[in-house]
């Protein structure tokens, strides 16, 4: 398989660079460059392991990939279940671990296997050469995103939720 992986350190702790990661809505489009369209699907409303999303790219192709993990503030991961014919595989990580500091050391990494099989060996140097790059201004995005009041805002704003599964409402608070 193929493989892209990018790094960055952040200004900010383990959950909150995690948080600004998984961000939505306006937050996210402020940060990352990659998504044109994203929502979650089967009434989901937050992100955890089992939950679908679809995602539209600034390339205008479209995927639905699945949270195989969710681990604030240390890891998330994702496999795609349908969408462009040209991968068979795609996966990817988001690792966070803290720096002495305070900050965050983020590593980015997708996986991919391209078909077909007998185009694979030259669709998958392409692929990394594209995704290599996508995955570079991403991942600026998301260091930009770290310093950005309106997305620190958002994600400061998700951290004080109260956790919940998804497709459930989460648990009232007395005021």
């Amino acid at each position: 398989m193929a493989q892209v992986e990018a790094e960055v350190v952040v200004p900010v702790e383990p959950a909150l660079a995690f948080a600004v990661s998984q961000t939505t809505g306006e937050a996210r489009y402020r940060w990352d460059p990659f998504v044109r369209e994203q929502h979650f699907l089967d009434g989901s409303t937050r992100p955890a392991k089992g939950v679908r999303t679809s995602t539209r790219s600034r390339h205008g192709l479209g995927m639905v990939s699945e949270y195989v993990s969710f681990v604030p503030p240390s890891h998330v991961g994702m496999r795609m279940t349908s969408g462009p014919w040209f991968f068979a595989v795609f996966a990817g990580s988001w690792r966070f671990t803290p720096t002495a500091d305070g900050g965050t050391r983020a590593v980015w990494r997708y996986v991919f296997r391209c078909r077909p099989g007998w185009l694979a060996p030259l669709a998958e140097r392409i692929g990394t050469r594209v995704l290599g790059r996508d995955i570079e201004r991403r991942i600026a995005g998301f260091a930009r995103g770290c310093s950005d009041p309106v997305v620190l805002a958002a994600a400061r704003q998700a951290l004080d939720r109260p956790a919940d599964r998804p497709g459930q409402e989460p648990p009232h608070r007395d005021g």
